[in-house]
């Protein structure tokens, strides 16, 4: 009977995904909450709380651990090209196709969702069940996010200048250097003083992390359900986004196979490119959406990939996580 059920809950969703799925029917349901015209601002306690998050994100970070993995760079190469070039050039590829029509902003959706740096926690979880290179899963999760501050804005600026008429690149940089990457270095700073609280306390801190995004998405949410944004989203055309999606992880997953081979990559290196490359974070994803879309109406319909790709990613690669934790 435990057996059948711990197999029942290896397929059940994740806590933190019905969190998700629980905050937008809350804003559908309840929107405005911690509005201008509540009596507290959400979005306003939402930054700061974005900003401790990085912060505590920074303290949990082994400058000299990161230091130490920098003699492998050809694998580190590697995941962050899978991560910033190959993504958004296949997702480029199909740009004709809606260049022009109604639905081209849920194309920018999913290359904005390409455009992402790689996810922090799972990644470095999923490596160490698989017993792959965990130091070297730490530093490319950890700088994937560096870059993305600088490599996502350059990204989306190709298509949101022509779409929304202008965007101002220095002013998203500046944004996102204030509310990523200072508290990361204030956080490595600070490791040597309250490293070892903050590794002692890296669940709380996790529940922390994962409460911060939850407030994000229903922020989001709620101004859109506000503004009538979904009304013209189809649940054929929503079908369609959560196939390409889904369709978009497993091109990556088995190019990076491919890839592996082609490197010639150990056993253990090999794990890491296959989970850090294919992975997208929901973390970064929520802080950019707000910096970038920010005053747009439209803001949350970028969300929406990235909670199916995460959701999804989640899923599967746990699965296959395990399996070669097994030796299989």
């Amino acid at each position: 009977m435990n057996n059948m059920l711990s197999k029942i809950k290896k397929y059940l969703p994740d806590r933190f995904i019905g969190g998700l799925l629980l905050m937008i029917v809350l804003a559908w349901l309840f929107p405005g909450i911690g509005s201008k015209d509540s009596f507290f601002s959400l979005k306003e306690i939402t930054q700061y709380a974005i900003a401790l998050l990085f912060f505590f994100y920074g303290l949990r970070l082994s400058p000299e651990k990161l230091i130490n993995d920098l003699k492998n760079w050809k694998l580190h190469v590697t995941i962050q090209t899978i991560t910033f070039m190959v993504f958004p050039i296949l997702v480029l590829l199909f740009r004709s196709f809606l260049k022009g029509t109604e639905n081209e902003v849920l194309w920018l959706a999913v290359f904005f969702l390409a455009a992402l740096p790689s996810t922090v926690s799972s990644s470095v979880v999923m490596v160490s069940i698989a017993k792959g290179n965990i130091p070297s899963a730490i530093f490319n999760a950890s700088i994937s996010g560096v870059i993305g501050i600088i490599v996502t804005p350059l990204w989306m600026g190709l298509f949101l200048g022509k779409q929304a008429g202008s965007f101002d690149f220095g002013s998203v940089i500046v944004d996102l250097f204030l509310t990523i990457l200072l508290p990361v270095i204030a956080g490595l700073i600070l490791h040597r003083f309250w490293g070892n609280w903050a590794s002692r306390n890296n669940k709380r801190l996790s529940i922390y992390d994962k409460s911060v995004i939850l407030s994000v998405v229903y922020s989001s949410f709620s101004d859109s359900f506000q503004n009538g944004i979904f009304h013209g989203i189809s649940w054929l055309e929503l079908g369609i986004l959560t196939g390409s999606v889904i369709a978009l992880f497993f091109v990556v997953f088995n190019f990076t196979k491919v890839l592996n081979r082609l490197m010639k990559f150990n056993r253990e290196d090999s794990i890491t490119v296959l989970f850090c490359g294919s992975k997208k974070s929901l973390m970064h994803g929520s802080v950019m959406a707000g910096v970038i879309f920010a005053g747009s109406s439209t803001g949350s319909i970028f969300l929406v990939p990235i909670m199916i790709y995460h959701a999804f990613q989640l899923f599967y690669v746990s699965l296959i996580a395990q399996k070669l934790g097994k030796g299989h």
